[in-house]
């Protein structure tokens, strides 16, 4: 993300002309709270007043009162507006935004636009800063997440014993959506309050159990603070890799628990990356890359529309609902796709052509991770190991199942896998 100035003296209309003339800012992002222009500080109300034009939406012109400027309500879609705002380029213009700008706001869109010097932000107390101020938790402590304009299934790998949470509602159905989410996962005990318009005239705030949400009322404007308390019986995502099997919908194509633990390893997922996963099955491996963190991607590509139906089933069940799913046979179904930093090849080794387009859509230090249990599949990973190195082994899991009234080991097939690092 690009810095953000500090500096706080107030900005005239003469001083935003010799600015543009030295790249120096000429655009103002003003954050806005409910309490309106008697909030900003002397050099944020100077930045609003130096302005020829004003965007903001249609609340936050509301909040600003009487304009000398030109008032531009975003469109829609707001991107529409960007060329617009570029094109003020020298011109004292100012961005309305809600509290800070920069914490799921505008702020972020603006600055791949505009560079950080050409911008001077005014950033007040996020709803999440709010929020704590009000419940008096500490913000480090607590998970801040969005559910503006986002998967309600996002919240759910946050669901974790004793977590506090901090969530940007959507609009006024948010609040109960979630409850009735929590409380479908075993969290109706957890504490849900609301905080409705924080710092205007009409803030209001209100707690309920999950399992007893009955707030009626709410204001679009606001935000949710869990306090997660889980059951017994509670669906928490676990934090480790290799899920329990059981955590899957699947036909019997799934790469199991202990296998699937040890392909995640040898992919070594890192912060960003984008996985291919060829072969998705029930989605297994792409999910549980995606769980490692927020900012993971992955595209799954599954031959069979029932499988990849179920993919995206198991996908919003453990909160990954951003999952891509291609049906299609692979390396046809390859064409076109956003290049991965990883690909993991859990069915259809053999196929002609699969390997080689897999290990052409690499990027030099791409990881290739491949598996198979049948023996042609292994021949076609021995070759490739040969061919190009890497590492082969075989992973071998046995599980302790009933023989009449006792126990004994039951392998399950060997599974062969490759590992290789593009130069």
């Amino acid at each position: 993300m690009a810095a953000l100035s500090t500096r706080a003296e107030p900005v005239s209309s003469g001083d935003a002309a010799r600015d543009a003339a030295t790249g120096a800012p000429w655009l103002a992002i003003v954050g806005i709270g409910e309490d309106g222009r008697a909030g900003l500080s002397p050099a944020a109300a100077a930045a609003l007043a130096g302005a020829r034009v004003v965007y903001g939406g249609r609340r936050h012109l509301a909040l600003a009162g009487s304009l000398a400027a030109e008032a531009r309500a975003w469109p829609s879609p707001i991107t529409d507006a960007y060329p617009e705002i570029l094109a003020l380029r020298g011109e004292p213009t100012c961005i309305l935004a809600t509290g800070d700008p920069f914490h799921y706001g505008i702020g972020a869109e603006i600055a791949r636009l505009v560079p950080a010097a050409e911008i001077r932000a005014y950033p007040q107390p996020s709803a999440f800063s709010l929020t704590c101020a009000r419940l008096g938790w500490p913000l480090a402590e607590c998970a801040c997440l969005t559910l503006h304009g986002r998967a309600l299934a996002r919240i759910v790998p946050n669901l974790q014993p004793g977590a506090r949470l901090l969530v940007l509602s959507w609009d006024e159905t948010t609040p109960a959506a979630v409850a009735t989410l929590m409380t479908k996962r075993g969290f109706g005990g957890s504490r849900l309050t609301v905080l409705e318009a924080m710092g205007g005239p009409r803030e209001r705030v209100r707690t309920a159990a999950a399992a007893a949400f009955d707030l009626g009322d709410i204001d679009p404007l606001n935000t949710l603070a869990i306090d997660v308390l889980a059951e017994p019986r509670a669906r928490a995502v676990p934090l480790a890799p290799g899920l329990d099997d059981a955590w899957f919908e699947n036909d019997g194509q799934l790469t199991k628990a202990e296998i699937r633990a040890v392909t995640l390893a040898a992919l070594a997922p890192r912060r960003g990356q984008r996985l291919w996963d060829i072969g998705g099955g029930a989605g297994s491996v792409s999910i549980e890359w995606m769980l490692r963190h927020p900012a993971q991607r992955a595209v799954a590509i599954e031959a069979r529309p029932e499988r990849a139906a179920q993919i995206r089933r198991n996908a919003e069940a453990l909160g990954v609902p951003d999952l891509a799913v291609v049906e299609g046979e692979a390396p046809a179904a390859l064409a076109g796709l956003p290049p991965p930093d990883a690909v993991f090849v859990g069915g259809g080794v053999g196929a002609p052509g699969l390997l080689p387009a897999a290990i052409a859509a690499l990027g030099a230090g791409g990881r290739l991770v491949a598996n198979s249990v049948t023996l042609e599949a292994e021949a076609v990973l021995l070759a490739a190991f040969t061919e190009r190195g890497g590492s082969l082994r075989r992973l071998s899991v046995a599980r302790a199942d009933p023989v009449g009234g006792l126990h004994g080991w039951r392998p399950a097939m060997p599974v062969t896998q490759w590992v290789w690092t593009k130069p």
